[in-house]
C-alpha cells in the first residue's frame, strides 16, 4: 500500500458539480442599475398617488419597482417611501388590499417584495440611531438612559405597523413567502 493520507484529498475537485469547479457569481441574478434620481422621481409619483387617495396604487407602484440594482442611499429612499405608504393604510384595509394584490397577475412576487421591505424596515427601526446615542445621559445609578421617556423617534409605532402588516401578509400569502424572501439573493 502506498503512503496516501486520505484526509488531505480535496474531494470537491473530483466532483463536477462542486462550487470549486464553477464560479459562484453565477448564482447571483443580474439586476439593472438604478440611480438615486430615478428613485426620487418614482418616489414623488408614488407619493402623489398616495396624496390622491390611491393607497393600493401607490403600494403596487412601490412594489413593482424595487431598486435591486441601486446603491444604499437609493434603497433607503425607497424603503422610506414604502414605510410611509404602509403607515398611511388603515388596518381594516390591509387584508382586502393584500388579497386583491395576491389574486392579481404577479401578486405572489409583489407580496414577496413587500415581505422584504417589512424585514428591512424592522431591522432599521430596531437599530438605535446615531442621534439617540449622542443624547445619552448618565444616571446616578450608573446606568445610561438612551431615549427620553417619551419613546424616542416613533420607532415603536413604525415597528407596530410593520408587525401588523407582517401578520396579515403571512395570513394571506402563507409561510412560503418568508422562505422565498430568506433564500432570495436580491436585496431591497
Amino acid at each position: 500500500m502506498s503512503n496516501v493520507n486520505w484526509r488531505t484529498i480535496n474531494i470537491d475537485l473530483l466532483d463536477s458539480e462542486s462550487p470549486a469547479n464553477f464560479s459562484t457569481a453565477t448564482l447571483v441574478p443580474t439586476v439593472p442599475s438604478v440611480s438615486a434620481s430615478e428613485l426620487q422621481s418614482l418616489s414623488s409619483q408614488i407619493k402623489q398617488l398616495l396624496r390622491g387617495g390611491d393607497s393600493e396604487g401607490a403600494l403596487r407602484g412601490a412594489l413593482e419597482n424595487p431598486p435591486y440594482g441601486g446603491d444604499a442611499a437609493a434603497k433607503e429612499v425607497h424603503l422610506a417611501t414604502v414605510v410611509e405608504i404602509l403607515q398611511s393604510i388603515k388596518q381594516s384595509e390591509m387584508s382586502p388590499m393584500l388579497s386583491r394584490i395576491y389574486g392579481s397577475d404577479g401578486g405572489v412576487e409583489l407580496l414577496d417584495v413587500l415581505m422584504k421591505y417589512l424585514y428591512k424596515g424592522m431591522s432599521h427601526t430596531s437599530q438605535p440611531s446615531s442621534a439617540s446615542t449622542r443624547s445619552m445621559s448618565p444616571q446616578s445609578t450608573g446606568f445610561s438612559q438612551i431615549h427620553s421617556r417619551g419613546g424616542g423617534e416613533g420607532g415603536g409605532q413604525a415597528m407596530s405597523v410593520l408587525l401588523s402588516w407582517h401578520e396579515k401578509l403571512v395570513e394571506i400569502a402563507g409561510p412560503g413567502s418568508i422562505v422565498r424572501v430568506m433564500s432570495d439573493r436580491r436585496t431591497v
